[in-house]
């Protein structure tokens, strides 16, 4: 697979998932992604990935051959309806409930819900409140 083109945040370069049941978990990551409206990145044998995403069997060359342990990501929503389609919709692609949308008492504002993905790692979706962004993300063509 060649890429010409990276997005990617300030802090993360990337982060690895490796999973048990790859299709599984990718069904669930697309439908949660297509919801934040982040298109998947690509994929190769054993492996597939969305910006800074990384997510792999354990036989793939890409892992070393061992499940990661339980992770907790938060994803970005543009607002608090797109909180809630992300829980509706996670919920509906194998995900379980592990926290409703609704305020949290992290910030004024904090609207978030959370899901537990296949593996039972706990991905989060969080709307800070409203706010401006200097750019939705940093594209990186070589």
């Amino acid at each position: 697979m060649e890429t010409n083109e990276l997005h990617r945040g300030r802090l993360i370069d990337h982060l690895q998932l490796v999973v048990k049941d790859l299709e599984k978990t990718k069904k669930f990551y697309s439908a949660v992604f297509e919801t934040l409206g982040v298109p998947m990145g690509g994929e190769g044998p054993g492996f597939f990935w969305c910006d800074e995403l990384f997510i792999s069997s354990a036989d793939s060359p890409a892992s070393a051959g061992k499940l990661t342990g339980r992770t907790h990501l938060a994803f970005q929503a543009k607002d608090r309806d797109m909180v809630k389609k992300f829980y509706e919709v996670a919920l509906q692609s194998g995900g379980q409930d592990n926290g409703a949308p609704g305020e949290r008492p992290y910030h004024p504002g904090y609207y978030a819900a959370f899901v537990l993905d296949p593996d039972g790692n706990n991905i989060e979706a969080v709307f800070h409140g409203p706010a401006k962004k200097s750019a939705d993300s940093v594209k990186i063509t070589f």
